[in-house]
């Protein structure tokens, strides 16, 4: 069901689940509760097809992850808009300029995606505009209400105590802004999809811990004359005024012959306040090879940047009712910026945990959920916490893009690592490593 200001539901709506915000998250959410038998209202603030700032990037785990939805032709890369890459390429140590300007880089390292048993070997491209609408479309297709054009306002509380949420309310405005509509849809349990600032997290008393990593990154479209471009690209040479960066810039190509070029870095750095964003995007631009075709003016449209939420940075994931999922909760990967996957891996968590409360008619696995995110990658995110106060050292970024990628050793683990593509029963030694360490922290 797709809700307009002409078609509005009625004032007050009941269903078993309410998922507010149909990004990754919020639809795969709704779509495996509406696999399960359950009646889930799924609403969004927009209407699709509607941008989002992001790399447009799913790695292999995020394809494994789109496979888990039902999404076949997608997890392929043969449907219209979706592009299907073998590796990742890696520029990096010393940088020498030529006489117009531009970069060479000392090492490129060509890295295709592993041969792995659990996770798939290749990579995905796909705009927000095309991505989001799949997915959510996917989940009205499976039987959930997508209510579009409606935004949350607050939650509806079992009790004047405010213990319990028990619904939301939300309204429609025209394109002047003003309400056209409004109700309220009430359900045993909500689930809070609704990105990084989360209003419906914060409304509850859900806050963002501070002490946990945030990054900021910036991209554009560009045209280009790079033919057959069938790598996802990383740079480790972003700077601002001649200092290197603890970033990382990217090249990802699109399914319309464009690519998707942008650069981020974390919040533990100096620098993290003190420069702009478009700005060093276009100086590190303007140092790509003439013949590439990328420069500020085969640029389409403006840069736009958008924060990443890191390291389950709202927590409890559970509180009073309500589940956090995705950025709502903070689950961007600190080591490479990459949230698509888990918040589709998360969703399934949380649509198993409510289900179960739905059966059970009982809080005690809404409560559980935390717990069986934080044993899915709960190690792995709080060694992401120390990897992002390491590079905030320009120092030590530096010796990384120096001298680290001249070592196969340890560019093999770091690749893995950092892409976290890990078997988790397997006698390969990278792996044995992955899983040995992340088991022996406590989680994030």
């Amino acid at each position: 069901m797709t809700v307009t200001p002409a078609t509005a539901a009625t004032p007050t709506a009941h269903a078993d689940a309410v998922v507010v915000g149909a990004g990754p998250a919020g639809s795969a959410v709704a779509r495996f509760l509406a696999d399960a038998g359950r009646d889930v209202v799924l609403l969004e603030k927009h209407t699709f097809p509607r941008d989002k700032v992001c790399g447009d990037a799913l790695t292999p785990r995020a394809v494994r992850a789109l496979s888990r939805l039902g999404l076949v032709a997608e997890a392929e890369g043969t449907a219209p808009g979706w592009h299907r890459q073998r590796g990742l390429r890696m520029y990096g140590g010393r940088v020498t300029r030529r006489a117009d300007g531009t970069t060479d880089h000392e090492v490129v390292l060509d890295l295709p995606w592993p041969e792995l048993p659990d996770w798939p070997a290749h990579s995905l491209t796909a705009t927000r505009w095309v991505f989001d609408e799949a997915l959510a479309r996917h989940a009205e297709a499976g039987g959930a209400q997508l209510w579009q054009g409606c935004e949350v306002t607050g939650p509806v509380w079992l009790t004047d105590s405010q213990e319990r949420i028990a619904g939301v309310t939300w309204h429609q405005r025209d394109a002047d802004g003003a309400v056209t509509a409004s109700g309220s849809v009430r359900a045993p349990v909500v689930v809070a999809c609704d990105g990084n600032s989360s209003r419906l997290g914060v409304a509850v008393g859900l806050h963002r811990d501070q002490a946990r990593p945030l990054g900021v990154a910036v991209r554009a479209y560009y045209d280009h004359q790079r033919p057959d471009l069938d790598m996802m690209e990383a740079f480790l040479d972003v700077e601002a005024d001649g200092v290197l960066l603890p970033a990382y810039g990217w090249i990802f190509p699109l399914a319309d012959g464009t690519v998707n070029v942008g650069w981020g870095q974390l919040d533990t750095s100096s620098h993290f306040r003190g420069v702009s964003y478009p700005k060093v995007l276009d100086a590190w631009v303007s140092g790509f090879p003439a013949e590439w075709g990328l420069s500020a003016s085969t640029r389409q449209g403006r840069p736009a940047s958008a924060g990443l939420p890191m390291s389950h940075n709202r927590r409890p994931a559970a509180h009073k009712g309500l589940l956090l999922v995705g950025d709502a909760a903070g689950m961007v990967n600190p080591f490479n910026g990459e949230g698509i996957s888990y918040a589709i891996e998360a969703g399934a968590l949380a649509a198993e945990a409510v289900d179960r409360a739905l059966a059970t008619r009982d809080d005690a696995p809404l409560a559980g959920y935390p717990a069986a995110v934080a044993n899915e990658w709960g190690g792995y995110y709080r060694l992401g916490v120390t990897f992002a106060e390491l590079i905030g050292n320009p120092t030590i970024m530096r010796w990384c893009r120096d001298h680290g990628m001249r070592s196969q050793v340890l560019m093999r683990l770091a690749y893995r690592f950092l892409a976290h593509l890990v078997d988790r029963r397997s006698a390969d030694s990278i792996d044995r490593i992955i899983n040995t360490v992340t088991r022996a922290v406590p989680a994030a």
